[in-house]
């Protein structure tokens, strides 16, 4: 009697065990399940960068004249075939990428390629810009996404935000220059997971208005690199242009301040803010892709 007490017991311990086995398989189950739907449902992001008052230009091209994307054009980058290889959406991320590579297609005045954007405060114009005295702001998130080293194993560098110069028409034709091109105030690079910051300054702090208004007027500064490292991180920018100053800002806490005769000089200018991916190199195989998940200009 007792031993089959017993074996009534165990068999009861055995089904409640296995029971409780099934059910924690179920449980178990029920949660991988539930993560895989998860990660399946995973929401798709766009960057937030609203580009009515940008152009592009790629490093496509007729090997002459680099292309050039304007708005309305520009506001299907998504799915223009000739543009996407340059611009084109990181859903995953939530960022907008540019490509750049060395091509035949290059911008004058340079040998270097770029997929940059270019901002025009009237939508699809490029003869009206600012001045220092109006001001003005950019701000940027962004990222490096890859680059390609250089034979001694150094990544290359890319110009990430500019504050180019421009003549006005008038300006133009009173020095005798084929096109409106003035100097580059403002270059931010990422240098080897650096930010670096080159600026101009005036040779003859004495020279005439006419003087200034020549490319040869002026040279770089010795430049600047932020002391943070930001690598392939994800990093914010920020340019702040006033009457003769400039401010360069870091992850909003490291600052470098540009505020002396020079900038004061280069208020004959006009100017227009620049972003995206300018690669620095004509090495064969360079490349470079930054992500940009944040844009916005004010004046």
């Amino acid at each position: 009697m007792r031993i089959k007490l017993k074996l009534i017991v165990l068999f009861v311990f055995v089904s409640v065990f296995n029971a409780n086995c099934q059910s924690n398989k179920v449980v178990t189950e029920t949660k991988i399940e539930s993560k895989k739907k998860k990660k399946k449902r995973k929401k798709y992001k766009l960057p937030n960068i609203d580009l009515t008052h940008w152009k592009v230009t790629t490093p496509a091209g007729d090997g002459k004249k680099p292309q050039e994307v304007a708005p309305p054009e520009i506001f299907d980058y998504a799915t223009n075939a000739s543009l996407k290889p340059y611009m084109y959406n990181d859903s995953t991320k939530g960022a907008l990428v540019f490509y750049a590579y060395p091509s035949s297609a290059t911008t004058a005045n340079t040998k270097y390629s770029r997929s940059e954007l270019r901002e025009q405060m009237v939508s699809g114009e490029n003869n009206v810009n600012w001045t220092f005295e109006q001001g003005g702001y950019m701000k940027g998130k962004l990222a490096i996404d890859d680059i390609s080293k250089d034979s001694d194993g150094k990544y290359h560098r890319t110009i990430i935000m500019q504050i180019h110069g421009r003549l006005t028409n008038e300006q133009r034709d009173l020095i005798g220059e084929k096109d409106n091109n003035a100097p580059p105030i403002l270059k931010i690079y990422w240098d080897k997971g650096k930010i670096r910051v080159k600026t101009k300054v005036l040779k003859n702090l004495d020279a005439t208005e006419e003087e200034m208004l020549h490319e040869d007027a002026w040279d770089d500064d010795e430049g600047f690199n932020f002391e943070q490292e930001v690598g392939f991180k994800k990093f914010t920018l920020e340019v702040k242009v006033t009457d003769g100053k400039m401010v360069v800002i870091l992850n909003e806490n490291e600052y470098k301040v540009y505020e002396n005769i020079h900038m004061k000089k280069w208020g004959i200018f006009e100017n227009y803010f620049k972003a995206g991916n300018y690669l620095q190199t004509r090495d064969e195989g360079a490349f470079a892709k930054v992500r940009y998940y944040d844009l916005e200009v004010s004046h």
